[in-house]
């Protein structure tokens, strides 16, 4: 009757120890990927179809390897290309992840020296005395102190029977190539808020020409307005609106000023500089048609650009992996050890071949009762898999929905440029129109100051638009996972960290 339970028993633990010790295969999830971003199908002003020199960049192919280059040179702004090598290198948060970078390759080697024998030498010397009943000697009976030395050489090996520490190394190989994946995502978004918060700064002094421009209009004007005053000509009542166009106009720059420190303050966060040592000179952005113009390219491409993408994916795969260690802690562990050397009442007995010793064993263990610890251990790595995915997931989505984003953005933007363009020159010919006419006597200074003050407003949006098209460029840029390179930058930047 034994026999016969043995024998139906034996095949199913057999299956049971091939199944449910392995690692499952990591399975990819599926993500609807669109066959083209929806913006990028949107009717493109002409103004916006040539990048720098009238070159378009070329789509991204989809090539997780592939280098992308430095994409700021694409600005052709040496002030912006110094300012993001100089964050690369004194940036603070990125040395942070560079040495996160460095810790993951580590547990990576711990974990990979679980695969070769682990030999120990030692030698040591003890001087002892037993007690009778220790010597097997009767109670009384006087024993001898003595001296031993010995030399020992030692060795183990854990035979990986049900794939733990081969699931151990791909779990930290993911850990490291997630780690990795960081870092980029660390240094494109260092880099793209280096370049936002230059051009940032860059319209900000082109938002106070604008209004030293119109400071100055409104000091020009209280002059004439003050000689006619002074003749007769017009009451106190324009003399004292011109008066307080120019102290709205001085508040407005004066408040212009403050946001620009600010953003001059940040810039030199990014840069890993004290904010009172850090002095960045006036550089108005003035035209933005040396704006690259940045293609979708491939949809697919996105999920291989995206360093956050890749991280994640990293993050399945690492979680797959623990999966099988968890697994492999409920079968038996193998481990081979062996011992041998010399021991001797001298030193130079020792190494004597009448003095050798050694010891040559395996153990196997496994678990019988451990309260569901290892039943539990498994239901959480699962729990952890499952969790990756969603973020994963989650990843892709706000991805493309950053590209759709700012492709709407830079769309909507060009066209509002052109409109507002055209509404600069009109206002222009409108305040030259109304300065005529109220120095002819022919028109009220509330109609010339209208007008002013229309042009003033008008011309300052431009200014403000012209830097939000540098922005938006730039975080399209990020959102593509631009300027990522899948091999050196990591490998460079963590070694001069």
């Amino acid at each position: 009757m034994n026999t016969m339970i043995a024998k139906g028993v034996a095949p199913l633990l057999a299956a049971l120890l091939l199944t449910a010790c392995a690692t499952p295969d990591f399975v990819q999830p599926h993500i609807a990927t669109p066959e083209a971003f929806r913006e990028s199908q949107a009717p493109v002003p002409a103004a916006e179809v040539a990048g720098i020199d009238g070159a378009r960049w070329k789509p991204a192919q989809p090539a997780e390897q592939q280098p992308r280059g430095q994409w700021w040179l694409a600005f052709n702004d040496p002030a912006l290309t110094a300012l993001i090598d100089e964050a690369a290198t004194n940036n603070a948060n990125l040395s942070v992840a560079a040495s996160r970078v460095r810790q993951a390759r580590a547990i990576a080697g711990i974990a990979e020296a679980d695969r070769i024998p682990q030999v120990g030498v030692g030698i040591g010397a003890q001087r002892a005395r037993l007690s009778p009943r220790e010597s097997n000697l009767p109670q009384g009976v006087g024993t001898d102190a003595y001296t031993s030395y010995n030399a020992r050489l030692s060795a183990s090996y854990e035979v990986d029977l049900f794939g733990r520490v081969a699931a151990g190394v791909s779990a930290a190989r993911g850990d490291a190539a997630t780690s990795e994946a960081n870092f980029r995502s660390v240094l494109l978004a260092l880099q793209a808020d280096v370049a936002q918060t230059y051009f940032r700064l860059r319209a900000l002094d082109a938002e106070l020409v604008t209004l030293a421009d119109t400071v100055r209009l409104r000091e020009e004007s209280i002059k004439v307005t003050q000689r006619r005053f002074d003749l007769g000509d017009i009451g106190e009542f324009d003399l004292s609106r011109a008066r307080t166009e120019l102290s709205t106009a001085r508040a407005e720059a004066i408040g212009v000023q403050r946001q620009r420190a600010t953003t001059e303050h940040a810039l030199a966060v990014l840069l890993g500089k004290p904010a009172a040592d850090y002095v960045a000179g006036p550089s108005p952005l003035l035209d933005a048609s040396l704006l690259p113009a940045i293609p979708a390219g491939l949809p697919s491409s996105l999920l291989e650009r995206r360093p956050d993408i890749v991280a994640a994916q990293r993050a399945m795969e690492a979680s797959n992996a623990r999966i099988g260690v968890a697994r492999a802690a409920m079968f038996p562990a193998l481990t081979i050890n062996a011992d041998g050397g010399g021991v001797g009442g001298v030193f130079s007995e020792v190494f004597k071949w009448s003095s050798r010793s050694w010891v040559l064993g395996a153990l196997a263990s496994m678990p019988i009762i451990d309260g569901g610890r290892n039943r539990n251990n498994i239901v959480r790595s699962e729990a952890v898999l499952e969790e990756s995915v969603g973020t994963y997931r989650q990843s892709v989505l706000v991805a493309f929905a950053e590209v759709e984003d700012n492709l709407a953005g830079l769309r909507i933007l060009a066209g509002q440029a052109g409109e507002i363009d055209a509404a600069v020159v009109s206002a222009r010919r409108s305040a030259d129109l109304a300065q005529k006419l109220y120095d002819a006597g022919r028109s009220s200074y509330l109609e010339l100051l209208d007008a002013q003050r229309n042009l003033a407003v008008v011309e300052r949006t431009a200014v403000q638009l012209r830097g939000e098209r540098a922005l938006t460029t730039v975080a399209l840029i990020r959102a593509l996972g631009g300027g990522w390179d899948a091999t050196q930058p990591v490998n460079a930047a963590v070694a001069q960290r």
